[in-house]
């Protein structure tokens, strides 16, 4: 079985490196040595910013595509309508167990995308920067990159910048849910259509953007329009970070120019020369069979004409050896644990096409291949956030990528191959590890407390579903302890109570005695002063 990835895989870049200069040097570029491999950045006035993304064709590296220079003029032209200040989101919120760009970027190239994030606060005369994170190692190393600048969030400072740490949760990392733990609730969608260029933190016009983007915009700044247009493609220049895993000898993450072919930056990562299929764009994406990965390259054109999609930079090779709807059906079980619990696409959706694709499995036959069929296409467009719509795009793909398998399922007795497990998930429900965390003791002992955030608590009871041996529920129906040791044999359990709880109402910390910080408890940092731009 694939393991989960590390926050930090191997990196490797084809050709002259842009967002990874200077990982040959050092681990993290703090500072000093960041401003010594891309030199000073000096600001840029709104319309310059924004012709610069336009003339470089830049879009969010997040998964959606959006042209960043719309977004900029909107919230800019939104701000000074209504006559406020705007306010500027780093979404770094990466919780999909392929992807590890952005979690690359901020460990080790922090002030990049603060680089790019401050231009756009300068240029917009924004006074808040908030940068989203899930992770201890990415929350430690932003944190660092702000103390570095002198940035605080302090009442005081002219600029107040902080980290907004979340559970990791595949929904964390929507727009609307990030927005909406900035402000104090939960972090799940708000379960209703909302423009963060519009109405984003706090209520005022909202610059939110992946990390990767700004750094993007930062490289763009220093070297101009036309020297970052003789990278890639005319039409989608410059480069691209990509997370390879899947069934690959040495899964990492490449930063290769737009262009390059799809089948090289596979064999790079030592993936089959001929696979049965690849996923493109995560598990929000599309398959891909073998013979239209030697046509594919890489660039979100490119592989939206061929059927895939670039997304979020994901990309998973799987071998001839292992049954695709199996592997399938396990990232499809996935998906399903991580709906918000909301509304009905997903909280009732999501895990009916995943028991779909398990009857399929288990020789349901063509009712079942219909009934998966219908159950996609009533989720789709009807969430409160993309989740749904992502998932049954990838479920669909699976149907129309693999036909033949299908067949063999639908009609006959399955292909007659294993499910290996080389799509990464979280092992039971576990998020990654987080770099520096420790082993457990041996003897049983716990290590863990679950807490219970009355404030946040409906009383949906999953937790007591999912872990009785702590939680049982009260003649209300709400939890009868606010918060309990947990056994180590269940600790898997709890982790994933913590991450199906619809009202994000549980969190899970060490035990003291370890020492250890807190792992899904939201964080706000503080720091020390300003310092924008290195200068």
């Amino acid at each position: 079985m694939n393991e989960a990835l590390p926050d930090v895989p191997e990196v490797r870049v084809v050709g002259l490196p842009q967002l990874t200069s200077g990982f040959d040097l050092v681990e993290r570029l703090d500072l000093p040595m960041h401003l010594k491999v891309h030199g000073p950045l000096e600001p840029l006035g709104g319309e310059q910013l924004a012709q610069l993304s336009e003339n470089i064709n830049l879009k969010g590296r997040g998964g959606a595509g959006f042209p960043f220079h719309k977004k900029l003029r909107s919230v800019a032209e939104a701000a000074i309508k209504r006559g406020v200040r705007p306010v500027v989101v780093v979404n770094g919120s990466e919780d999909e167990p392929a992807c590890r760009k952005d979690t690359v970027l901020i460990n080790r190239a922090p002030h990049l995308i603060l680089d790019g994030a401050l231009l756009c606060a300068e240029a917009m005369g924004a006074r808040q920067l908030v940068i989203g994170v899930t992770r201890e190692s990415t929350q430690r190393s932003m944190e660092a990159a702000l103390a570095e600048r002198g940035l605080s969030n302090s009442r005081r400072s002219a600029l107040k910048a902080s980290v907004q740490r979340n559970p990791v949760r595949m929904v964390t990392g929507a727009a609307a849910s990030l927005i909406r733990s900035i402000d104090g609730g939960p972090a799940v969608p708000p379960g209703r259509k909302v423009s963060a260029s519009q109405n984003g933190v706090g209520g005022a016009p909202t610059l939110l953007s992946n990390a990767e983007t700004y750094a993007q915009l930062a490289i763009a700044a220093r070297i101009g329009p036309e020297r970052y247009g003789n990278t890639g493609l005319y039409d989608e220049p410059g480069t691209v970070m990509l997370t390879v895993s899947g069934a690959v000898a040495r899964p990492m993450v490449i930063e290769v120019p737009t262009g390059v072919p799809l089948r090289y930056v596979l064999q790079l990562a030592g993936a089959p020369p001929v696979p049965q299929g690849v996923l493109t764009g995560g598990y929000h994406g599309k398959w891909i069979d073998a013979a239209t990965v030697n046509e594919a390259i890489v660039s979100r054109n490119s592989l939206d004409a061929v059927g895939g999609a670039l997304g979020a930079g994901a990309i998973l090779p799987i071998t001839q050896e292992t049954c695709p709807l199996g592997e399938s059906l396990r990232v499809a079980q996935w998906l399903a644990e991580e709906s918000a619990g909301q509304c009905g696409p997903c909280y009732l959706g999501l895990p009916a096409a995943a028991r779909g694709m398990e009857d399929i499995l288990n020789g349901g036959g063509p009712a079942a291949l219909e009934a998966l069929k219908q159950v996609a296409k009533n989720v789709k467009r009807r969430g409160a956030c993309s989740h749904p719509d992502g998932s049954a795009m990838f479920l669909e793909s699976t149907i129309k990528a693999f036909t033949d398998d299908l067949a063999a399922h639908v009609l006959g007795n399955g292909c007659g191959r294993p499910v290996e497990g080389v799509l990464p998930l979280f092992e039971g429900g576990r998020a990654p590890a987080l770099t520096g965390g420790g082993g457990g003791a041996d003897d049983g002992s716990s290590r863990q407390k679950i807490y219970v955030d009355w404030t946040l608590c409906r009383g949906h009871g999953l937790c007591a579903d999912i872990l009785p041996e702590v939680f049982q529920l009260g003649a209300d129906g709400f939890p009868t302890v606010a918060q309990a040791k947990v056994p180590q044999y269940a600790e898997a359990k709890a982790l994933r109570a913590v991450r199906r709880c619809p009202a994000l109402a549980l969190r899970l910390e060490e035990d003291t005695r370890s020492q250890a910080p807190a792992k899904n408890l939201p964080v706000v940092s503080q720091g020390r002063g300003r310092r924008a731009l290195g200068r």
